[in-house]
């Protein structure tokens, strides 16, 4: 696989990848890709997890304000800025609710479980392909009702 497979080019690239780097080193350095210390905010013993998300919510939200009111376009892709904009319907809450309980039973938020790996928690491996497997699943349910919508709104040929 080409790194200009998307067409963007190998530049965009490497600064995903040192954005990678950045968030697993500052994940691991803050002790957020250890499931312990996940499980122990989420049982309310120890609020650095929300420390750590608010400070980086913060600095994000000031570069990407920056980016946008100082600059008329994205620097790699040249693509100027729009804001997209998503309906907030039922399956926001009620996804929420069940990434919630995954969340609490593998103790591990998604981002943080490929750092975890990195730290050497290989078990977290399970939580990872149950990720991905949960996630196919959603997908599957998805296209499968959005076939059934279309099946029942297409014309009889009767």
């Amino acid at each position: 696989m080409s790194a200009d497979t998307d067409g963007r080019g190998l530049p965009f690239t490497l600064v995903i990848l040192l954005g990678g780097l950045v968030f697993g080193f500052g994940l691991g350095l803050s002790g957020m890709a250890k499931p312990e210390i996940v499980l122990d905010f989420l049982q309310f013993e120890d609020f650095g997890l929300l420390f750590v998300m608010g400070g980086a919510a913060v600095v994000s939200g000031v570069t990407i304000f920056g980016a946008t009111n100082f600059l008329d376009r994205a620097p790699l892709t040249g693509r100027g800025y729009t804001r997209r904009l998503k309906t907030f319907d039922k399956n926001v809450p009620i996804g929420g609710a069940i990434f919630g309980v995954g969340w609490g039973l593998s103790g591990i938020c998604p981002g943080a479980a490929y750092a975890s790996v990195g730290l050497g928690n290989v078990t977290i491996l399970w939580a990872i392909l149950g990720m991905f497997l949960g996630a196919y699943a959603q997908g599957f349910v998805r296209s499968s009702r959005a076939e059934e919508t279309d099946a029942a709104a297409a014309p009889s040929t009767d």
